[in-house]
């Protein structure tokens, strides 16, 4: 019983795949509740390029882990584990179930795994000098720094992702020990959650694209441009985390004077596609995965039936 309790539900796929309107569908047939797992839509006042869902959209299911911190605020996988965990727990508490939905798979992992951090005392001075030798020498001299101490955790991370190779370079000169190392011990612990895995995945790559793309001019249809000119106007860096998204990044080069709107408009497909696959890839290594294939289901109620199909077999 007290693992049945423990039970969730993670609905996963690439961008613009339906993943909200089937955890909206599932959560109104098992009296449950979402929990977003993007790291981006965590961020307040970016809603339209993040695709937030809209209050119609949420048909008056409660969701949770949207629009909680402001988007200068720097934020975590370790902090997204701890916050939405509360959330998940708080859930169960009250005899509802936890529909987890999202695309951000190192998001999805850590919070199932429920993997707990390293935590060490911040060094900025160190964090700055590592981010001067980034602006100096460039993000190879950096990348390589890690892989001389961490070359598991360097073959992982890309070196223009500067942030999370700084992280991992602190991480060790605090503690002594990589993060591949607290990583394996962490492992070492069962899951935190049984989670029900389901897939959207598309068998005709094409179709996915061209709904990212008309999903992209919904967007600026909806007023994305004005949208990020408003985070900019409040204060918001360009160079905050936050503006690194895929839509607002563009349009900050739009702003900037650096393209036309067109073309920032065609780089976001072009990113939103390009980040699809690595969504796909990174979801395919999980076993448990439960795939459906949406280009074969004629709408949401086919969607959901071979959902419900799938938790039926695991017995709830």
């Amino acid at each position: 019983m007290e693992n049945k309790k423990k039970k969730v539900i993670c609905i996963v796929g690439p961008t613009a795949s339906g993943k909200t309107a089937l955890s909206v569908a599932l959560a109104k047939e098992l009296c449950g509740e979402v929990v977003s797992c993007d790291s981006m839509q965590i961020y307040r006042g970016m809603d339209i390029g993040t695709a937030k869902p809209t209050v119609d959209e949420m048909q008056g299911i409660p969701h949770h882990m949207f629009s909680v911190v402001s988007p200068e605020e720097n934020y975590s996988v370790a902090r997204y584990v701890e916050e939405a965990g509360f959330c998940v727990d708080d859930i169960i508490s009250r005899d509802k179930f936890p529909i987890i939905v999202g695309g951000t798979g190192l998001y999805v992992d850590s919070l199932i795994k429920g993997i707990e951090f390293a935590e060490f005392r911040e060094d900025e001075e160190y964090r700055n000098e590592l981010f001067r030798l980034c602006e100096e020498k460039g993000n190879t001299y950096i990348h390589n720094m890690l892989k001389e101490v961490d070359p598991e955790r360097a073959a992982e991370i890309h070196e223009n992702n500067v942030k999370r190779v700084i992280r991992a370079l602190e991480v060790y000169k605090a503690t002594g020990r990589t993060i591949s190392e607290h990583d394996a011990e962490s492992m070492k612990k069962p899951p935190k959650y049984d989670a029900i895995y389901i897939g959207l995945m598309f068998e005709d790559r094409e179709k996915l694209y061209d709904r990212i793309n008309l999903r992209v001019d919904m967007m600026l249809k909806a007023g994305l441009c004005d949208e990020v000119q408003k985070l900019l106007e409040s204060g918001v860096s360009a160079n905050a985390t936050s503006m690194q998204a895929i839509g607002y990044k563009e349009m900050v080069s739009y702003f900037a004077g650096n393209c036309s709107l067109a073309d920032a408009a065609e780089q976001i497909k072009q990113s939103s596609r390009r980040y699809a696959k690595r969504q796909m890839t990174w979801f395919k290594r999980n076993k448990n995965m439960r795939w459906i294939s949406v280009d074969k289901s004629k709408n949401i109620s086919d969607l959901l039936q071979a959902s419900m199909n799938f938790i039926a077999f695991e017995g709830i």
